[in-house]
């Protein structure tokens, strides 16, 4: 079983795991295969994180640093992406 995770850390892995995710659509169907690619491979690394946090007790804090420097590694390039949606409350 693993240990209760500090809600600091547990923050720092969300936040780490959303930076993974949070990638722009691509622009046109042609880059939906560069993409797809990249973001495969950065749900990988997140499903690797979480496994092992809940699964095997790694430590959050760390987790969440070895999932930032596995997306640092696969950075949303190589495709044409739409422009980014104005923030909430923001106007364009």
């Amino acid at each position: 079983m693993s240990r209760p995770i500090p809600a600091t850390e547990a923050q720092a892995l969300l936040e780490a795991i959303l930076e993974a995710l949070d990638m722009p659509y691509p622009a046109t169907i042609g880059d939906t295969e560069v993409h797809d690619r990249i973001l495969n491979d950065r749900v990988m690394h997140a499903r690797i994180a979480l496994k092992g946090v809940l699964r095997d007790g790694d430590d959050a804090g760390w987790s969440a640093d070895f999932l930032r420097a596995r997306v640092a590694e696969l950075p949303a390039t190589g495709y044409k992406a739409v422009a980014p949606l104005p923030a909430e409350g923001v106007a364009p």
